[in-house]
């Protein structure tokens, strides 16, 4: 019989293991502070030989699985098979079928946790958490690392308390959003930051005056064409929207922090026109200069 139809029925070594009850995922999903993302299963099997999955019609949660140590596989739609090795990891979507398990001659040792929730999806896609797998950058490891201890212990021996579930909903947030932050990227994905980083130092370096389009592609390198994909894809606004926001952003700091009119501060982000200036301002901050200026602060 192939390793991989081969279900190992005892435990293994220093396994841990929590299912939510179904009782407690209804009122999960209806709690407002946790309705949006919470855990429904999660545990940690070592050295795993055997370890083998199969869910022809998917899960209703996604799957986050890292591999700590030794080497396993996943397939996803039955497509290729994708090889873990140690410090990877990877989230299969809901509704996905898939198969995963352990290599026979090096069994993983694995961290996992099942999760679900209307922000769920939003938040894996967002940070690039998904459609493959992803090495852990060392900062992304003790992250999870620190998270999974206190997180399980909680889970197990406090089930039956709301703030359990609302604390755990939280952290695994910033736990999913910081792994995806500090994910070791690709050499395409460090190229893409690069240009946005040039672009974006570009822009504070001439504050004070107007730039194009064309010029600015010029300087990252790139064509306008991918230059203002970049920055959607990114910041979810074109180029020389971002620069008119960063220069309405420069001069919120004036406002706050100097006793400059609204003329001079119009002037010393580039812009000519007070009256333009002022209705730019209103339309991204939502507040006239003069407004925002005597808002308390701090």
């Amino acid at each position: 019989m192939s390793p991989d139809h081969i279900r190992k029925r005892e435990g293994f070594l220093e396994e841990k293991l929590y299912v939510l009850p179904e009782y407690w995922m209804k009122e999960l999903e209806q709690e407002e502070l946790t309705s949006t993302l919470f855990i429904t299963d999660i545990g940690y099997f070592s050295n795993a030989l055997y370890h083998f999955r199969e869910r022809l019609e998917g899960s209703p949660s996604h799957i986050f699985i890292f591999c700590e140590a030794g080497e396993g596989w996943v397939e996803l739609n039955h497509g290729e098979r994708i090889l873990m090795q140690q410090g990877d990891m990877i989230i299969i979507p809901p509704e996905t079928a898939h198969r995963y398990g352990a290599m026979q001659e090096n069994p993983w040792s694995i961290f996992w946790f099942h999760f679900k929730g209307s922000h769920a999806n939003k938040l894996v896609k967002m940070f690039g958490l998904s459609n493959a797998s992803l090495a852990l950058s060392p900062s992304g490891k003790a992250r999870l690392m620190e998270w999974f201890a206190p997180t399980y212990e909680m889970l197990a021996e406090r089930t039956y308390a709301l703030t359990t579930h609302v604390h755990v909903a939280q952290t695994t947030r910033q736990l999913l959003s910081g792994i995806g932050l500090n994910a070791v990227k690709s050499a395409q994905e460090k190229k893409r930051e690069t240009y946005l980083e040039q672009a974006i130092q570009y822009m504070n370096a001439h504050m004070s005056g107007s730039i194009s389009l064309t010029e600015l592609a010029n300087h990252v390198g790139v064509s306008k064409q991918h230059l203002i994909f970049l920055f959607n894809s990114e910041t979810g606004v074109a180029p020389i929207e971002y620069f008119l926001r960063l220069k309405i952003q420069r001069a919120g700091h004036l406002l706050d922090l100097t006793e400059m009119s609204i003329k001079e501060v119009s002037s010393t982000v580039g812009i000519s026109d007070p009256y333009y200036f002022s209705r730019l301002f209103k339309k991204i901050s939502g507040f006239s200069p003069s407004s925002y200026r005597k808002i308390p602060k701090g």
